[in-house]
């Protein structure tokens, strides 16, 4: 048989036998079903929701957060989001007592380039700590700042996860003071 006939031959085999499995079968009982009974987990817990006060929105923020916000993980430093209720979809939360991402905040008061920041993962923290029951940490080298709200009583780990992630989504800015 010459090559040309095999090459033909071949798909030609190949085809039929498909049809023939398809086709052949008449009956739905031959065919797989999968098991899809029991319930799902909530990815987000059991956690109420988390009310979080956020700025307007701004063009900058409308493009660099949902990046940042896309990449952001059901679970952080071992603990798991919860739902946020908030005017920005650019807020997020981990835990109890919650700690709140929000992206696309004004610059933080205060903040004196070159001395009063804190470097972790390659991102730039200016951290607030006037209230006693939250330290607010707050980026100064992104474009769009990015602020976590962390209970006094809990400490950097989020932040600290969180820092590698921001430092991939939200593009790098020279830091500047607050205007």
């Amino acid at each position: 048989m010459a090559l040309w006939a095999l090459a033909v031959l071949v798909p030609v085999v190949a085809v039929l036998l498909v049809l023939v499995n398809v086709v052949g079968r008449d009956d739905p009982a031959d065919d797989p079903v999968a098991d899809v009974s029991g319930t799902t987990a909530d990815p987000r817990g059991n956690l109420p929701p988390v009310a979080v006060d956020t700025p307007d929105v701004t063009p900058a923020a409308d493009l660099a957060c949902p990046v940042l916000m896309s990449q952001l993980p059901l679970e952080l430093a071992g603990e798991t989001s919860r739902m946020v209720q908030s005017d920005s979809p650019y807020a997020y939360a981990w835990g109890d007592p919650p700690v709140v991402l929000v992206c696309g905040v004004d610059p933080p008061a205060g903040y004196v380039v070159g001395t009063s920041g804190i470097v972790i993962n390659g991102v730039e923290w200016f951290v607030d700590t006037t209230d006693p029951d939250t330290v607010v940490w707050t980026t100064v080298d992104r474009n769009v700042p990015v602020q976590m709200q962390v209970p006094a009583t809990t400490d950097s780990a989020l932040v600290t996860a969180a820092s590698t992630i921001i430092g991939t989504a939200v593009p790098y800015t020279e830091p500047t003071p607050a205007g």
